[in-house]
């Protein structure tokens, strides 16, 4: 197997650019709600698909939507999302699986800090990529492919996204 990148890395990449514009428009909760969705719906199951029993990643997004409706404080809640951080370093070896354990904790922790919600595209786009095209595919043939599932993503922001949000996240993204 060729040796796999862990995650995106090119802050300047135009998909990623767009994608941060819409981000810092944005509420935080409306980041959280979006990053949250997003990794239910398109990284736990490439997750699940190689660790069927593990549900930390699982249980991170439930905290985090437990938080965000106010059944629960922000220290339990990051407890939780922390246990998906080390499925994360334990899926070490599966590049698929450790990618999409890491946008499903970057997601979940979109509720401590809004700019958490970049790691869904930095990790999540390259989970996406190595399952559908493997980890042995081109760099450029994956990078193509993670520019168009970025879209996706910031296609799936813009669909809940509040024109004119009064409180946008305020973001410092150190980059």
């Amino acid at each position: 197997m060729a040796k796999t990148r862990k995650m995106l890395s090119d802050w300047r990449a135009p998909y990623i650019q767009s994608l941060m514009k819409l981000i810092e428009t944005q509420s935080k909760a409306t980041l959280a709600n979006w990053a949250v969705d997003y990794s239910e719906q398109v990284l736990l199951p490439l997750w699940s698909k190689h660790y069927p029993d593990d549900l930390r990643p699982q249980n991170a997004l439930n905290a985090a939507r437990r938080w965000l409706s106010g059944e629960i404080k922000l220290p339990q809640a990051k407890a939780v999302i922390l246990e998906c951080h080390v499925a994360a370093r334990e899926a070490d070896g599966n590049p698929v699986a450790q990618a999409a354990a890491r946008a499903i904790g970057q997601s979940a922790s979109t509720i401590h800090s809004a700019r958490h919600c970049i790691g869904l595209a930095f990790y999540g786009a390259l989970a996406v990529a190595y399952d559908e095209l493997g980890t042995d595919s081109p760099w450029e043939q994956i990078e193509v492919f993670t520019a168009e599932e970025c879209g996706r993503m910031e296609a799936a922001l813009r669909d809940i996204s509040v024109e004119n949000e009064p409180n946008p996240a305020k973001i410092n993204w150190k980059c």
